[in-house]
């Protein structure tokens, strides 16, 4: 029996804030010994005055039930001569002060479905996957130079019943997947799915971190969706939340009477925000139990990166003002964390969510970086939309809002981020942002998107963008998917089918996304038709597109725009197709360019600019003569043969 009890070892690592597979050791564990099966039950509270078991195998009555403590810092353990796997329990913790408290297990794997609370011995068996393919492959690129276009998703309302009940994890599995296929998305990013109390709170405000949200499965059924999406060829990103915790009175908020989970001083602790209570990063025990969380949804799920969400109110004390006062105890976790899972696994994913000019958090951390893979570009998000809302014929006055961005748009790894929080609380849709009437609005969304998807970064976009929604998002019904029986909704969603396709085979707007050689501007300074321009590279110098944005509702016949290249150039995008709502103003033929310098280029082309118009202009590719390649040889034994 002795062999179900942790090692000094394991618990000096814990204490420490170095044991990352602190899951392994506490929680509800399954063991076989000699023919005989056991559930063990770990917990850490270090200043409980006892501690009993209550489930419904004994009729939630903790009396015979009682942990032991193995040692001083507050490790409690109990071991039952039973296979308990399925049964719900709960921790009926007494402390010094005389209350009893009833706490769901912090590293339960499974939970009851809302508004019920307990948690349930659940055993994560290692399932038979079938991702090997995706897995290898994951691990032999780096995203860096990749194409990624993530679709933010929440799962609640994305699609609903016609009973207005949620889908499942294998129901969502056969619609959304094809769906996502459909569109050309890269991967899906998910809302947070810890197991959570208030649907309303999206799964930001969780109970257990361990535990996949009970609202459309079992953790098995979720393997299986995260499998099928990797088979499929889609990566699987999760919302994370390790800086703040739900305060409701079974989850880890006073777990055992004291803040053993989050800072003792009340002003550091409470999240005045949110009305939630802050992690204390600084205690050892925290470290592990948020780190050994994360590699958990790697081992477990495969999961594929992590979206951590509201860095700053990890960088930074929530509560000092209006003056920043840097945490150090959350600088300090960040690069913990980011250093060991990317020692752990270097190919996931890690995102952060950082609204703030705090430096270098996409450097590796042993270069002096927090060690995030990719920053949330914020500001560019932000002066996108103000300009966007802002009426065409005044744009002009806020011009910088546009070109500010390239100002720092290589001093991190970002992602262009339309994110769920800027459709929600008032803030409308996409759509409904753009000023003017019906078709000025799809026109304005079309030259949107399309210069998101030109300008340097990966590209992420909430759930429903496609669709053209003209409501906000509204989180307790799904996608108003009716809208697709309308024909300027059917020809925006084709349009973002055909803006997605065209990004992912154009190396020019990817490869070199982090790097000033893959932009340059051709003219950003013309406030007054509020028309922009630039080139985007590959890594060879083949691959070259020039880029054209009109931000009024002007249309211009001939306009003149510099080039780096004679020869021919021909135009294989305009957001103005008729096919995609446009009022069909496009360069059907081919342009040469001619031998007279413009905005610093030496060569120019006239062009037709359509009104809200998003183009690309691609220089001719000479065909090469294939030499080699053996086709001519084919080429010979068909005609030889016809002449037989």
């Amino acid at each position: 029996m002795n062999t179900f009890f942790p090692t000094d070892y394991q618990l000096h690592l814990f204490h420490e804030g170095n044991y990352f597979q602190s899951h392994q050791l506490f929680g509800a564990h399954i063991f076989n010994n000699s023919d005989q099966v056991y559930t063990r039950f770990c917990v850490w509270a270090p200043n409980a005055k006892q501690i009993r078991l209550a489930g419904d195998f004994n009729n939630w009555n903790g009396e015979g039930y009682e942990l032991q403590k193995v040692n001083d810092e507050g490790v409690w353990i109990l071991i039952i001569n039973r296979d308990l796997t399925g049964k719900l329990y709960k921790y009926e913790i007494f402390t010094h002060s005389g209350e009893r408290l009833l706490k769901s297990d912090p590293f339960a794997f499974y939970s009851e479905i809302r508004p019920n609370t307990a948690s349930i011995v659940y055993s994560l068996k290692k399932s038979d996957w079938q991702d090997n393919q995706w897995m290898n492959r994951r691990g032999k690129k780096t995203l860096l130079s990749e194409p990624v276009v993530i679709y933010e998703v929440h799962l609640g309302s994305w699609k609903k019943k016609e009973d207005g009940e949620y889908l499942t994890y294998k129901e969502l599995a056969s619609e959304l997947i094809p769906y996502v296929l459909e569109h050309g998305f890269t991967h899906i990013e998910l809302l947070p799915i810890v197991e959570h109390p208030l649907d309303a709170s999206w799964g930001y405000q969780g109970t257990g971190y361990f535990s996949v949200t009970s609202r459309y499965g079992t953790p098995d059924d979720f393997k299986e969706f995260v499998d099928q999406l990797h088979q499929h060829g889609i990566g699987v990103i999760l919302d994370w939340v390790p800086g703040h915790f739900c305060k409701d009175a079974h989850g880890l908020y006073r777990f055992d009477g004291t803040h053993i989970y989050s800072y003792s001083t009340a002003s550091d602790r409470e999240n005045a925000v949110w009305g939630t209570a802050n992690f204390d990063l600084g205690k050892g025990e925290v470290q592990s139990f948020l780190i050994s969380n994360a590699q958990f949804w790697i081992d477990y799920f495969h999961i594929d990166g992590f979206r951590m969400d509201a860095v700053a109110n990890i960088i930074y004390w929530p509560n000092a003002s209006n003056e920043k006062r840097e945490n150090p105890f959350g600088i300090d976790f960040l690069k913990k964390l980011n250093q060991h899972i990317h020692e752990y696994e270097p190919h996931f994913l890690m995102i952060g969510e950082d609204s703030t000019e705090f430096p270098n958090v996409t450097t590796p951390v042993p270069y002096g970086g927090l060690g995030f893979d990719y920053k949330w570009n914020m500001g560019w998000m932000n002066d996108m939309l103000e300009y966007m809302e802002t009426p065409p014929y005044s744009r002009s006055d806020v011009h910088s809002n546009v070109t500010f961005s390239f100002l720092y748009a290589f001093l991190e790894n970002f992602m262009l981020p339309f994110s769920h929080d800027e459709v929600v609380h008032g803030k409308k849709s996409l759509l409904d942002k753009m000023p003017g009437d019906y078709w000025e609005k799809f026109a304005q969304l079309r030259l949107l998107l399309g210069y998101m998807f030109a300008h340097p970064g990966k590209k992420l976009l909430f759930m429903g963008f496609e669709l053209g929604q003209f409501a906000e998002w509204k989180d307790k019904e799904q996608l108003d998917w009716n809208l697709m029986d309308y024909e300027m909704h059917q020809k925006l969603n084709a349009y973002v089918k055909l803006l997605i396709k065209v990004y992912k085979r154009s190396k020019a707007l990817y490869e070199l996304d982090h790097l000033q050689d893959g932009f340059e501007w051709i003219d950003a300074n013309n406030s007054h038709q509020s028309i922009f321009s630039f080139l985007r590279k590959g890594k060879k110098t083949e691959e070259l597109l020039v880029v054209i944005c009109n931000f009024t509702g002007v249309n211009y016949p001939v306009y003149r725009i510099g080039v780096p290249k004679s020869g021919e150039y021909r135009e294989i995008f305009n957001s103005d197709q008729i096919e995609y709502g446009g009022t069909g103003l496009v360069n059907k033929k081919t342009v040469l360019a001619e031998d007279e310098p413009f905005h610093g280029q030496p060569y120019s082309l006239n062009l037709t600019i359509p009104p809200f118009g998003f183009q690309i202009i691609r220089p001719v590719k000479k065909r090469k003569e294939r030499k080699g390649n053996g086709k001519e040889e084919v080429r010979s034994h068909v005609i030889s043969r016809r002449k037989r």
